[in-house]
């Protein structure tokens, strides 16, 4: 019997290497006969490096950037010098993560740092960036990775803007004489997990902004700014990038994407699978176990498990879900494709016990599968 374990992270909980090896063990005590291939995978977000280090061969690169509140940290990329070609994670210098729940205010984060990170694989070479930007702390429609790479964005007296959200307002001109050349000979993709537009009540503002610590004030404060500089945008480029879907995703980034960098935008688990050469790994597998945090109505608009789904359609393998929540009916399981499903929260008392103990409710979990299936 071949199974393979990709899974994304439970956040807060698991990462999706933990949850390989926790429930590779499981199988192989088990069916010791067991075939165990383990592919861990992201959708753009945080957690999407660590997925593809375990895949791939890249070297890790280490530097000091500036994280959303204008401070040190250090952060990493992964760099195929073969290929040239960088695989940044915005999260790792802009992320959600870096602040306390007391620092978290997207009216005044930046992407800086994830425009350091930029540069600093185009000065090992890079050719290709593959850029993921989910778990952003940010709503700066990429102003702030724009500065680190020589965009100036001037307010109507001329005056250099410091890069967050709060300013987007006041940009009235950008000057693009000192912008990085290598940018222009640079090939960018962006993995991206929702379609958000940039504008309105599902852009980047009303949605997100509110899960980083936006007041209801400056939510609409935001909107308004990224409207304001979308038309600058526009004048400056000739470029109209407000409606493409995924424009709204991590505050706005990807947008900037679109415009200062004339990347493009793809859904992120889709260029994950196709980094790491899912399908073919797949192949002749009887069964494909994945996971993720939370398995709801949004999990089919791009995220990790769809996309596992959607492989193993193609090839008829069977598919199991763990998670530590499910919240669709069976019914639309049985839509979707999934053969079994369970969830942590069908037996931890509250959310507190579940995120303390979801290893050994995982255990669980896979004991009752690997009964299940040597029954049938």
């Amino acid at each position: 019997m071949k199974i393979i374990i990709a899974p994304d992270k439970f956040k807060r909980s698991l990462t999706g290497w933990e949850f390989c090896l926790t429930v590779e063990k499981c199988l192989k005590n088990s069916i010791p006969e067991v075939k165990v291939k383990k592919i861990p995978l992201a959708d753009g977000g945080d957690g999407t490096l660590a997925a593809l280090s375990t895949q791939m061969s890249d070297n890790k690169v280490g530097l000091t950037v500036k994280d959303p509140l204008f401070r040190s940290v250090s952060a990493t990329y992964l760099y195929d010098e073969t290929d040239k070609t960088a695989f940044i994670e915005m999260a790792e210098a802009s992320g959600l993560r870096l602040l306390t729940e007391e620092e978290q205010n997207c009216f005044r984060t930046t992407t800086y740092g994830t425009g350091e990170l930029v540069s600093d694989a185009l000065d090992k070479g890079a050719q290709k960036i593959i850029l993921g930007i989910g778990g952003s702390a940010t709503n700066d429609c990429g102003m702030g990775m724009a500065a680190a790479l020589g965009y100036q964005f001037l307010d109507k007296k001329g005056n250099t803007l410091e890069p967050m959200g709060k300013n987007l307002a006041l940009v009235e001109q950008i000057d693009t004489a000192f912008v990085d050349p290598r940018l222009a000979k640079t090939i960018f993709e962006v993995a991206c997990d929702v379609t958000n537009p940039l504008l309105g009540e599902n852009g980047a503002a009303m949605i997100y902004a509110p899960q980083k610590g936006a007041t209801d004030e400056q939510v609409q404060l935001l909107d308004q700014g990224m409207d304001h500089f979308e038309k600058i945008l526009e004048k400056t480029f000739r470029k109209s990038v407000k409606d493409i879907p995924g424009s709204g995703a991590a505050g706005g980034m990807g947008a900037g994407a679109l415009v200062f960098f004339n990347a493009e935008l793809r859904s992120g688990i889709d260029l994950i699978k196709e980094l790491v050469k899912f399908d073919e790994l797949i192949k002749g597998a009887d069964w494909i176990i994945t996971g993720e945090g939370k398995l709801d109505f949004q999990t089919l608009s791009g995220k990790t498990v769809n996309g596992v789904l959607e492989s193993a359609l193609l090839q008829k393998i069977k598919v199991a879900v763990f998670c530590g929540w499910i919240t669709l009916p069976q019914d639309a399981l049985n839509s979707i494709g999934v053969t079994y499903a369970a969830s942590v929260m069908e037996r931890a008392q509250g959310m507190e016990d579940a995120l303390e103990h979801t290893i050994p409710y995982l255990r669980d979990m896979v004991k009752e599968f690997t009964e299940k299936i040597s029954k049938d």
